[in-house]
């Protein structure tokens, strides 16, 4: 079964019926807001409402963690775990097709409409495992934005991050690329007083998440030995600042931020934070040590197949 909203298909072959995760009424409000509003306005909807959740659904900064991907019109793009389409309408503009997998019906309707009017988009509605059995494509890009780090809540398999990855591959094309964006556990933000963006604790990443289940992220270490143990050999390491939602700059090995260039880490909107240590000065220390690669508060990883 399938309908349109727009020009975009929602396809609900493997819709359970129920929306297992939400940000409640707050999705209403966003459904509302993009039904109604076209995107040119969402700036000032943002600005108008102060709200954490609208801001981080609808700002347009999102988009700059693929807007400089090499994407041309002649590709196809997998987005596994679309949500409300802040890095949909993005990719639809780069790529011939895009194919969104998503668990949610209420964010797969808020991505629909607020890109209604681009014929290249269909979301395919349903877990990740019971989707991805049917697809016969082959992709050049598959995107994991802010989505690998729950694998263990979805792949219900020993070691889930290293099988994720394994399955994602049967669906890459010869040469096709992963792209993986995912917080740094060892990020700079934690030790300076931040908490855990997904549990809200204090140090619950740079503490090894000994409370948590679910979901984690990873150091750049561990990130490396989980691509291995997958069979990904061939891959880079970028590094979004201030971090992968919101970025506004994205350094890599061959272009590291210099002394004194990172100086926008007060931008924490959606939790409290204790603030234990200057976080540019200590940046400047970090950056003279060569340790960026270890500290960045996120990372963005393009593996090659």
């Amino acid at each position: 079964m399938s309908e349109k909203v727009g020009n975009v298909v929602l396809n609900y072959d493997h819709y359970s019926g129920i929306d297992l995760y939400s940000e409640g009424d707050v999705e209403d409000e966003l459904l509302d807001i993009v039904q109604n509003n076209e995107e040119r306005q969402f700036n000032n909807i943002i600005a108008e409402r102060k709200k954490w959740s609208i801001m981080y659904h609808l700002s347009h900064i999102r988009g700059n963690i693929v807007e400089w991907l090499p994407i041309s019109k002649k590709q196809t793009v997998l987005e596994i775990g679309s949500g409300c389409g802040a890095i949909t309408g993005v990719l639809a503009n780069k790529a011939k097709k895009v194919t969104c997998i998503e668990l949610s019906k209420k964010r797969s309707l808020i991505n629909a409409y607020r890109n209604r009017n681009k014929e290249n988009i269909e979301i395919l509605l349903g877990n990740f495992e019971e989707v991805e059995k049917d697809i016969i494509e082959k992709y050049d890009y598959i995107t994991l934005i802010g989505v690998f780090e729950y694998s263990e809540s979805y792949i219900l398999q020993k070691n889930p991050y290293v099988n994720f990855l394994k399955i994602i591959r049967k669906h890459l094309k010869n040469n096709g690329k992963v792209i993986i964006a995912i917080e740094n556990k060892l990020g700079l933000k934690y030790w300076a007083g931040c908490k855990e963006d997904h549990v809200d604790r204090y140090f619950e990443n740079i503490e090894d998440y000994t409370k948590t289940k679910g979901v984690k992220t990873f150091s750049r270490k561990e990130l490396e030995e989980i691509m291995q143990e997958s069979g990904f050999y061939n891959y880079k390491f970028y590094y979004p600042y201030p971090d992968y939602k919101l970025p506004t700059q994205i350094y890599s090995d061959g272009y590291l931020p210099k002394k004194g260039e990172l100086n926008n880490n007060n931008r924490n909107f959606d939790k409290e934070r204790i603030v234990t240590f200057d976080e540019s000065k200590v940046y400047d220390t970090i950056i003279k040590e060569g340790l960026f690669h270890v500290y960045s508060n996120s990372y963005l990883v393009v593996i090659d197949d």
